[in-house]
């Protein structure tokens, strides 16, 4: 047999042994300052191209790729969001006026929370 014939058994031999990676063991979490926008904004286009939707769970971030999905949590009432990246913002992270009022950071303005990388976009 040569190399070549056993690569597949090796492959599944490997695959066996190296346990499956979670979603969890592939999140990155950190405190971040969140901030939000929607009036003014609404039915204009985001930098992704998409028209932007006040009341859509999306968020803008200087970097992160468009896709991004993101976990929040207000760390003082433990209410959580998913949004998905869609934006270029000149701060940290904004988020969608909705996504602000269920996180319950609405009448706060800018405030710390927890942020979860749930996957990244492309």
């Amino acid at each position: 047999m040569t190399v070549f014939q056993d690569l597949p058994k090796l492959l599944l031999s490997i695959s066996l042994l190296t346990p499956p990676l979670t979603l969890a063991a592939q999140a990155e979490s950190m405190p971040m300052r969140v901030s939000w926008y929607g009036p003014g904004f609404d039915g204009g286009y985001t930098a992704s191209g998409e028209i932007f939707n006040r009341h859509d769970y999306t968020a803008a971030h200087p970097t992160w790729p468009f896709g991004t999905i993101l976990q929040l949590t207000h760390p003082e009432n433990g209410k959580r969001v998913i949004v998905r990246v869609n934006d270029r913002s000149g701060g940290a992270l904004d988020i969608s006026e909705q996504a602000a009022r269920d996180l319950g950071t609405y009448s706060e303005g800018i405030v710390p929370v927890e942020v979860e990388i749930v996957e990244w976009g492309q």
